[in-house]
């Protein structure tokens, strides 16, 4: 196909630091391409480049003739008085600017779908009223409103909810052609139809892929391995050639000085090769104090509204060591405000809280800009006291601290103002490590991060030893980190589910249901074979009934991977990375539900521990349940 949008031998610098050099890339239609690279890499100084708003260095940008371009930075600004209305239509005249006018009709009609498929109620609400979801929301539709060749996006899963991510995918797929700079691995597996990465750990700066995120992984994987070998044999060459240069060779002739230059390029070259392929990753583990107690925070029957608006009611909830709870739902069902009830900040309608005795909290904010002073330097963000810091009773010098979180020590002086989205989120990370904590609280910590610091950040989550409650539309993160799922569906109603996947598919039946019934439901689960399955109606059955009924789970029917004979033909590359760990998560399931078993039975006669004991071993039986469900789905693919 005719190309809409390229580019050819780009180079940008920042001051001393190139960012990218003679990169090269292509847009055509129908082309969905997927933009990754560390933090600071130029991912968006790329996007401005190729929207107009910045020059290159060197290189050149060609836009087909009549191509028209929308381009939808990472952060959004609206004056004021400005309307979701007034919006739309400033995007609409601005056609007229560009030789295509619209009539008064034409606007109105195409103002009018844009509305309705954004899922905008209300068209003259200020746009600095919504909600960072709902302003995001905006910005895109202000920009598929005028019907672009090319779309242009930095960030845009940041802020936006589970079905903002959902319609943004499905409006990316009737788009002509985009271009998409985002971190969320799920939404790249979606909707990519090309990949490319700006990274230095390539010869020429940036690889690209035909395909979705998978199948980039994929071929990621096959190019290191091939340098992996290159390198090698270069290293091969090198020692030779060192070996003979160290017998004295006399350069009397014009072979052997050229045979040591050549040794020269050749130790030259494996330096080069060695030096990409260092790739360093941020160091996070937060501190946890090893605390043993068994009910760090007990919610019993809490609820909260404001004014009509009920948010949840009757919740039930105890965070104990190594539980780590994912709350999940649409913007405004409460998510953060469930967050704070949990910590202290703010009390509950209904219900009560109980927490233990001198609990140790730690908050990672979704409003990082309130944790920032734009002009403190990252010298004094990262340790305000002076040039170093204690952690985990050590003292650290801030460059070297700096270092972990992958900061050079020539930004030490910089202001806070000049870092990137995702170098703010280290910095703040960088803070609450400092902390030691029984409970971490996380507000949307994944927004603007890289892949790499992403896998690094569930790592340690996984890890670490305390309880955890997680806010994030980051679907990955939420499958990779929950033990427990509570999804909050914006009409008063909380329910409790095994993972990400269960809460969606209830999430969708209950929308089936209501769209062929007009009924609301409750809040319920599918099970594996699609019939619902009420998390209530668990609740209401005996509990040694239930010990007794459920000790008969099928431990010997565990997966293994030798059944996987062939997987890797037939399983995209993050459904290969879940079956390889499928076997070590149902055997710690098992195990855990097998606790709780003997711990039930064990509190029968106790009416103190009996409620405590049995929620766990809800929430452990439906976790087996679905690691069971989602084994059969992928042995299904690998079957064929």
């Amino acid at each position: 196909m005719a190309s809409l949008l390229s580019c050819s031998a780009l180079r940008k610098s920042l001051g001393a630091r190139t960012l990218f050099d003679n990169f090269s890339l292509t847009l055509a239609e129908g082309d969905r391409t997927g933009l990754i690279g560390p933090n600071g890499s130029g991912k968006t100084t790329l996007l401005e480049i190729l929207a107009g708003k910045e020059s290159p260095d060197s290189g050149s940008v060609a836009v087909r003739k009549l191509t028209r371009l929308a381009y939808v930075p990472q952060d959004s600004l609206f004056e004021p008085r400005e309307t979701v209305r007034a919006v739309l239509m400033a995007a609409l005249d601005g056609l007229s600017r560009e030789g295509l006018p619209l009539d008064d009709e034409q606007k109105h009609t195409s103002l009018e779908v844009m509305l309705s498929r954004a899922g905008f109620e209300e068209a003259d609400t200020p746009a600095v009223a919504l909600s960072g979801g709902w302003q995001k929301r905006l910005a895109i539709s202000a920009a598929l409103v005028t019907a672009p060749d090319v779309l242009l996006l930095d960030e845009p899963t940041n802020h936006l909810d589970l079905d903002g991510i959902l319609w943004l995918e499905r409006a990316l797929m009737q788009a002509n052609a985009c271009l998409v700079v985002t971190h969320d691995r799920y939404f790249l597996e979606n909707v990519a139809t090309r990949m490319a990465e700006i990274n230095r750990a390539y010869p020429q700066g940036a690889f690209q892929v035909r395909g979705n995120y998978s199948e980039f992984l994929e071929r990621r994987q096959e190019f290191f391995e091939a340098q992996s070998k290159q390198q090698e044999a270069l290293a091969g060459k090198v020692r030779r050639e060192v070996e003979w240069l160290r017998r004295g060779p006399k350069a009397r002739t014009g072979k052997s000085r050229s045979r040591i230059d050549a040794a020269g390029r050749l130790i030259d070259q494996l330096a080069e090769a060695t030096a990409r392929s260092v790739t360093a990753t941020a160091q996070i583990d937060f501190t946890s104090s090893e605390r043993k107690t068994k009910r760090l925070i007990g919610a019993e029957g809490i609820g909260k509204a404001f004014g009509d608006k009920r948010l949840f009611q009757n919740l039930n909830l105890t965070l104990s060591p190594g539980v780590r709870v994912g709350l999940v739902g649409s913007n405004g069902s409460g998510k953060t405000t469930l967050l704070k009830i949990l910590q202290g900040e703010i009390e509950p309608d209904e219900g009560t809280i109980r927490r233990a005795e001198a609990l140790r909290v730690v908050h990672f904010s979704q409003d990082r800009t309130a944790h920032f002073d734009p002009e403190t330097t990252l010298r004094r963000m990262l340790s305000p006291a002076g040039d170093s810091l204690i952690y985990r009773e050590r003292s650290i010098h801030v460059a070297g601290w700096a270092k972990k979180f992958l900061f050079r020590e020539e930004q030490l002086e910089m202001p806070m103002s000049r870092l990137s989205g995702g170098e703010k989120a280290r910095v703040l990370i960088a803070r609450l490590m400092l902390e030691t904590a029984d409970v971490l609280f996380l507000d949307e910590p994944t927004n603007d991060l890289d892949i790499p610091t992403l896998e690094v950040l569930e790592e340690s989550l996984v890890e670490f030893p305390g309880a955890l409650v997680l806010v994030s539309h980051d679907r990955y993160l939420l499958d990779r980190v929950s033990t427990v799922v509570i999804g909050l569906d914006g009409e008063g109603e909380a329910g409790v589910f095994a993972d990400y996947s269960q809460w969606e598919a209830a999430r969708n039946g209950r929308r089936e249901a209501n769209s062929s019934s007009g009924a609301k439901s409750s809040p319920e689960a599918k099970s594996s074979d699609g019939n619902p399955r009420s998390v209530a109606r668990y609740a209401l059955s005996d509990p040694l009934d239930r010990v007794q009924r459920d000790g008969e789970t099928g431990a010997n029917q565990r997966p293994s991977r030798e059944s996987a004979t062939g997987s890797k033909k037939k399983l995209s590359y993050l459904e290969q990375r879940e079956w390889d760990s499928m076997e070590r998560q149902i055997l710690e399931s098992e195990q855990e539900l097998a606790r709780w078993e003997r711990e039930v039975q064990q509190a029968a006669s106790d009416a103190e521990r009996l409620p405590e004991a049995y929620a766990k071993l809800q929430h452990a039986h439906t976790r087996v349940e679905a690691l069971y469900a989602r084994w059969a789905e992928l042995e299904g693919k690998v079957a064929g």
